[in-house]
């Protein structure tokens, strides 16, 4: 396999892994309370990243700018993962991967850091269009009532999407390390959900093998290895390929609820799927022209007129960038700090 072969593998796998978790957290979360759940998604992705913030120097290593930034995205990260998995549990995976991707096109939508002007109306319509699959993805077999699952996806995206902003905001010519960022957020959200996992940690004693399984694939694999394995990829390869690859998440997370999880598409549904995925992917290209034309035109965009930022994949974990998360991804998006947003 040649290096640009094994890149593109380590992306597919990122996006696969961050569409899968909303299956796995579905399932943690009919078995254990969401609170104890996100808990111990917490506590079991912060040990491993203090390891190995150790093994480069340990706690006097963090500079006070990444605790800075990280004491309030650690914030704002739990407040996503909250509404989340709050949401994928009372709706179908597969719907929770494909909403999650509102993301993309609200975030620049949000971060006005730097930038006059508003986006380009191609961008808008790109909008228009995820807006009307979320309105067929909540359909189900017919129009109706909204699910509360489906709103509180939607809301999650919102949350999500201001979350990247902020992130954005508080890293922008800074030297923050991606590693040391995420380990005060893992920090941050640990002691965050303690106070209220508290009364229910008994449960965890007494959680079986399949829900233990699910618990550490949500820490170790969906924030932890997603993270490592994105930084590793997208240093090795173009921004628009990794955002193409990354890009692929919300079909992942359709595809795992299908075949895994026993979903149905039903046609409304699978007209919805399409439409987000093509309304997202539309979205990505609409605002590289507009920021590669930007930069293309002088300096004099660069300065105050910031070109118009890109939201990194859904569930990249880039800030946005892991969740979870996520991510996800663009020039600007890869080579900010990673943070953990993923499903």
């Amino acid at each position: 396999m040649t290096d640009a072969r094994r890149t593109d593998a380590v992306l597919l796998l990122v996006a696969l892994v961050w569409g899968s978790s909303y299956l796995s957290a579905q399932t943690a979360a009919a078995a254990l309370p969401v609170l104890l759940v996100l808990f111990a998604r917490y506590a079991l992705s912060a040990l491993p990243c203090l390891a190995l913030v150790a093994a480069h120097g340990g706690p006097r290593g963090w500079t006070r700018a990444e605790v800075r930034a990280g004491l309030p995205l650690g914030v704002t990260q739990a407040a996503v993962l909250v509404v989340e998995t709050y949401g994928v549990a009372h709706t179908t995976a597969a719907n929770a991967g494909l909403i999650i991707s509102l993301t993309i096109v609200l975030t620049p939508l949000l971060d006005r850091t730097g930038r006059q002007g508003g986006p380009p109306p191609a961008f808008l319509a790109a909008a228009g269009v995820c807006v009307l699959a979320v309105g067929l993805l909540m359909s189900g077999n017919g129009f109706h009532a909204p699910r509360l699952g489906d709103l509180l996806m939607l809301a999650a995206a919102g949350v999500r999407a201001a979350h990247v902003a902020l992130v954005g905001r508080l890293t922008a010519g800074r030297a923050i390390r991606p590693l040391h960022l995420t380990t005060v957020q893992t920090l941050v959200g640990t002691a965050l959900f303690l106070l209220p996992a508290a009364r229910d940690l008994p449960a965890l004693a007494r959680a079986d093998a399949a829900t233990w399984a699910q618990l550490v694939y949500l820490a170790l694999f969906s924030s932890v290895f997603a993270f490592l394995a994105q930084t590793w990829a997208v240093q090795r390869t173009s921004a628009s390929r990794a955002s193409l690859l990354l890009g692929t998440e919300p079909v992942w997370a359709a595809a795992v609820g299908i075949a895994l999880g026993g979903e149905h598409l039903t046609p409304l549904t699978a007209l919805g799927a399409a439409l987000m995925v093509a309304g997202t992917y539309w979205g990505q290209a609409v605002e590289r022209a507009h920021r590669t034309a930007r930069a293309a035109a002088g300096p004099q965009t660069t300065g105050k007129a910031r070109p118009f930022a890109q939201a990194p994949s859904p569930g990249s974990d880039e800030g946005d960038d892991s969740g979870g998360g996520g991510g996800s991804s663009g020039e600007d998006a890869v080579r900010r700090p990673t943070t953990l947003t993923g499903g």
